[in-house]
């Protein structure tokens, strides 16, 4: 498939059901496996997935390449979608450190449809977060997968909302210092 990622979602946005079927096919490893990491069931990962394709379909037409990439942009939608979900079954939610477990149980969860580089990104993830604190990752991991606010985190983790607003600036800090992560 020669087609770019944003000539798929330019023909998502003028209704092309073809344009539609090629981008579902192109990124469902990765959205499914993204949503799997976050819900951490398989069904209810499927459901996010297509949820955040629906959604894509749907918000087409706003896409603007001068923000960002198709990838970025597609990930933030399926992200989005299963925090949705998770703030839904908050009355039962992971403990930060069953999440990031998680992140590494996604290839034998998902089997096959699991693509190599999303095992070798939450590899890479995982690895980054055990280098944190204890009390940083667990903060970087409730405002990334959970979308907690600090006010929220400093509430769960009983600790004033400074502490819990610089646990998450050092712990980012840190993630983007090992990724190696550039602010132009």
């Amino acid at each position: 498939m020669g087609v770019s990622d944003e000539a798929l979602v330019a023909g998502m946005a003028a209704g092309d059901a073809q344009a539609a079927a090629g981008f579902v096919r192109r990124f469902q490893a990765r959205v499914y496996g993204l949503a799997l990491g976050v819900v951490g069931v398989p069904a209810t990962a499927e459901d996010v997935a297509q949820e955040a394709f629906v959604r894509a379909w749907r918000f087409a037409g706003g896409y603007d390449p001068r923000r960002g990439g198709v990838v970025p942009w597609l990930l933030t939608i399926a992200r989005n979608a299963a925090i949705d979900v998770v703030r839904m079954r908050r009355d039962q939610p992971y403990q930060p450190d069953v999440l990031v477990a998680l992140l590494g149980a996604g290839e034998a969860a998902a089997g096959e449809e699991w693509a190599a580089d999303e095992v070798a990104e939450a590899d890479r993830i995982r690895v980054a977060l055990a280098e944190l604190s204890r009390e940083q990752a667990t903060a970087v991991v409730l405002a990334v997968f959970y979308g907690l606010t600090a006010k929220e985190i400093a509430e769960r983790e009983r600790v004033p909302l400074g502490t819990a607003k610089t646990r998450i600036r050092l712990g980012m800090a840190r993630l983007r210092e090992h990724f190696e992560v550039r602010d132009e």
